[in-house]
């Protein structure tokens, strides 16, 4: 089927809502990276097989057929939990699931309705039922994650179900390309790889040059260690990002798009691609998308495992099939980038930010963070903390809300010794640190830098000769 108008895409999201609608459970079974190599894939495959023929049986407490619904998702944040496995409508939250618990959940959840208490996540020894109960997720601010775990990563649908490519429609049939780089800049947002740099400015830059070839880039080489956000992003929900991307070449006049994902992403790889076909096949990739003229084509680069290649002209070179070697500067990426043409290159998290920036507009997306980092930030917390995953909070939120009220403190009560932020270039933030608001600017004072977000938190015990010696020879 083409999705060939904005009439059609608003048809197939009524359509696709109200076959979510028409479950009367879904099953959302966490299979991020993390989850999976925990064992989400085998229960995912046992809650399929205990719920394929129970479409055809009556269930005499609710004098109702049950059609079940077993979907994977992206990312659901409690890394350290895993597997994680949430229940529709119930919006129940279930850790720690192993294929033993499967045929009890389907039995006492899914047919009855009733929750199984041993299964939730304690805090302070009470049960958190529901997401929102667990201090961990109810104190983020989710708009880059704001569809993972919530919705199946493998189907265009649910995306579109959630309101996926408004967004393209507005700034297609409602803005000039001037006027979305202007949105953009008025939002104030810098991209989120690590050098902050305004994303608004870099696409008016490339906008005004004259070419008769651009292109958009995404920078998912993400190879810092302990960071695994964008990752978690290209699994739980590759349209976000596609749909940022759109927008990006429609601003700029660019037709073809690169995603240059890291080596180590293999799943990233997989969620993309069929992201990208199911696209193409609806029409919303390609040419003449949406009956407006704008044609853009997508494709995906595999790095090779070299650190290097996350660096602007290491990426491009790359791309174009040689040594993944930065250059001298000038030229910048944005007047000779790509095949020596104009290129806007920006990382995951920054494209997966505009879909939002464009229906809500810069105002609202101004009033989140700080003044000069607005927006929110997405981290992953590793190292020596009660719970890692992957959160996403406002810009500015301190070092102390962030592993203390959030990550639950340092593992077996011991104190807090650094937290090593921005990658092996970045740089420690110590005690004396944990009320200072992590944002582009403040964290300079400190000799370290926000970096695409990865926090590994070291406590008591941890040789700060040991971490120095570690990442120089990482670098």
């Amino acid at each position: 089927m083409s999705i060939a108008s904005k009439e059609d895409l608003l048809n197939k999201q009524k359509e696709a809502q109200e076959k979510i609608d028409s479950y009367t459970c879904r099953i959302l079974v966490c299979s991020g990276t993390g989850c999976v190599a925990s064992g989400s894939q085998k229960i995912y495959d046992e809650m399929v097989k205990l719920c394929e023929g129970l479409d055809n049986v009556e269930v005499s407490m609710q004098k109702d057929v049950p059609h079940i619904g077993t979907v994977k998702t992206g990312c659901q944040g409690l890394c350290e939990l895993g597997p994680l496995v949430r229940i529709e409508p119930q919006h129940l939250q279930y850790v720690h699931v192993q294929v033993d618990d499967c045929k009890e959940i389907v039995e006492k959840t899914v047919l009855k309705g009733e929750s199984i208490e041993r299964l939730f996540y304690k805090h302070e020894e009470k049960p958190c039922e529901h997401p929102e109960d667990i201090p961990f997720l109810n104190q983020q601010t989710r708009i880059v994650l704001e569809h993972c775990g919530n919705i199946d990563a493998e189907s265009i649908d649910e995306y579109i179900a959630a309101g996926g490519f408004q967004a393209v429609v507005k700034a297609f049939f409602e803005m000039t390309p001037e006027e979305v780089i202007d949105e953009i800049t008025k939002s104030g947002i810098r991209g989120r790889g690590g050098a902050g740099f305004p994303m608004g400015k870099k696409w008016s830059q490339v906008a005004r040059i004259e070419s008769d070839v651009k292109y958009v880039v995404c920078n998912g080489d993400e190879g810092d260690p302990g960071a695994f956000m964008d990752g978690s992003v290209m699994e739980g929900d590759p349209y976000k990002l596609m749909e940022g991307m759109i927008i990006a070449a429609y601003a700029v006049g660019a037709h073809d798009g690169y995603i240059y994902v890291r080596a180590e992403y293999p799943l990233s790889v997989a969620r993309l691609k069929l992201a990208i076909a199911q696209a193409e096949e609806y029409g919303l990739l390609g040419d003449n998308i949406l009956g407006s003229g704008v044609n853009f084509h997508l494709h995906i680069n595999r790095g090779a495992g070299a650190f290097v290649c996350g660096e602007g002209s290491a990426l491009t070179a790359s791309i174009e099939g040689k040594r993944g070697m930065p250059r001298v500067k000038p030229p910048r990426t944005v007047e000779k980038g790509l095949w020596e043409k104009p290129t806007v290159l920006n990382n995951v998290e920054t494209y997966a930010n505009v879909a939002r920036i464009i229906l809500d507009g810069s105002d609202w997306y101004r009033s989140i963070g700080t003044e000069g980092s607005s927006g929110t930030k997405t981290f992953s917390l590793t190292g020596a903390i009660e719970n890692t995953g992957l959160i996403e909070v406002p810009m500015g939120t301190t070092l102390r809300q962030i592993i203390y009220d959030i990550g639950g403190g340092i593992k077996k009560g011991a104190a807090f010794k650094a937290v090593q932020i921005g990658g092996p270039s970045g740089g420690c933030l110590v005690e004396k640190h944990l009320d200072e608001p992590l944002d582009f600017d403040s964290v300079k004072k400190f000799n370290a830098i926000i970096g695409s977000g990865g926090l590994v938190v070291m406590d008591e015990d941890t040789c700060m000769v040991d971490v120095g010696k570690f990442f120089m020879g990482f670098t």
